[in-house]
């Protein structure tokens, strides 16, 4: 071997589970082969398998392949027995590590379904994941399975406590819309946006109230902020205004929500080229004492984890794809994924995300660049 890859050191922690006579291969070794082979655009266990016997020579300059490469069936063994847990929390903290080196502190966090881990036969419910986006830096920070028999509320208190919350505005859509998850965030020195639906229908009830007042009174004595935002693209065009209310008055609800200091509503009107027009309203509850163009910006930047990590992870790594069922071992996969992207986008070369993966694939130089950011 040459020399060690960097990102070997950020999953010390993570326990080797075989007993020792059983390990032929490294667990380094399998890690590093099927980060690379994900890279480079393998979606399975067999095809990481298929990578690693194509790139023998060249992995052979990082890692001891004396025993040869490993089998699907192993890399698929290994995967299912990983503590997803602290798999996770490996990741979180090498990408929070990362995440404090650059600028913005919006983190937004969403869920997703991984529906080929799916099967109906068995019983088995998909994988639910829910993900934390980091949107002006583009990267992903962490991601938590939900529990089988549970959901993103139980799951999304997990996620907050790998993370750095200090300074950040973390948003929610209303499933995250919990007193308990606000306190979270609030204690650990970050700030909360959430979107409010029918789910919390008191504080849904009272922010509509609050608002029809202060219309009622033309604004007279209440401080309050406005922004509109046209965009035009994709052949569509949307007109979107945000209206906030810092302190809103004669809300019961206000002082059971921690560090509320503003409610408001972002309305949006879109029209598509065939002239058909859509309308959305949507109401929110936020800690951080800000004018409407600030949360209006929020409010669409948050849709950034569904551009940037869901559909990425759908149409390029073909998660949705997946037949992955064993459950442990598609959470631990979903990492690697979840890792091999954000590698990939921080790599500056202008491509799209679909030719990096190509590219690595056909130049081992080019992984190497990928691998050493």
């Amino acid at each position: 071997m040459s020399r060690p890859l960097p990102l070997v050191r950020h999953f010390r922690k993570l326990k080797d589970p075989r007993i020792n006579r059983r390990k032929i291969h490294s667990l380094e070794a399998i890690l590093v082969i099927a980060i690379c082979a994900v890279i480079a655009g393998a979606n399975d266990f067999q095809q990481v398998a298929l990578f690693g016997q194509k790139r023998k020579d060249w992995l052979d300059r990082f890692l001891d392949l004396s025993n040869g490469i490993p089998s699907h069936d192993t890399f698929e063994r290994v995967f299912a027995r990983l503590d997803p847990l602290t798999f996770q929390e490996c990741f979180a903290n090498w990408m929070n590590a990362w995440y404090a080196r650059l600028t913005g502190k919006h983190l937004a966090i969403d869920g997703k379904a991984v529906r080929g881990s799916a099967s109906p036969s068995k019983g088995f419910r998909c994988l639910h994941l829910v993900n934390v986006w980091a949107t002006q830096a583009n990267l992903c920070l962490g991601l938590v399975a939900c529990d089988a028999e549970s959901n993103e509320i139980t799951a999304i208190p997990r996620l907050l406590a790998l993370l750095d919350l200090e300074g950040a505005l973390v948003t929610i859509d209303a499933a995250g819309c919990q007193k308990k998850i606000a306190e979270q965030i609030v204690a650990a020195g970050g700030d909360y946006l959430l979107v409010v639906k029918e789910n919390q229908g008191k504080l849904y009830e009272e922010i509509q109230a609050c608002l029809d007042r202060a219309a009622e009174k033309e604004f007279h004595g209440v401080r309050d902020s406005y922004s509109e935002k046209a965009d035009r693209g994709h052949g569509r065009q949307e007109n979107r205004c945000c209206l906030v209310i810092e302190d809103p008055a004669a809300m019961t609800e206000k002082d059971n929500w921690p560090g509320l200091k503003v409610i408001g509503m972002v309305q949006s009107v879109r029209t598509e080229a065939d002239g058909k027009s859509s309308f959305h309203v949507r109401y929110f509850i936020g800690s951080k004492r800000a004018k409407a163009r600030y949360y209006g910006q929020r409010l669409r930047g948050h849709w950034r984890v569904e551009n940037n990590l869901h559909w990425q992870l759908d149409v390029t790594f073909r998660e949705d794809d997946g037949r992955i069922r064993q459950r442990t071992a598609a959470s631990n996969f979903a990492v690697v994924r979840r890792l091999a992207l954000n590698l990939v986008k921080q790599e500056k070369t202008e491509m799209s995300v679909a030719k990096k993966r190509l590219a690595a694939a056909l130049d081992t130089d080019y992984l190497e660049k990928i691998l050493e950011i």
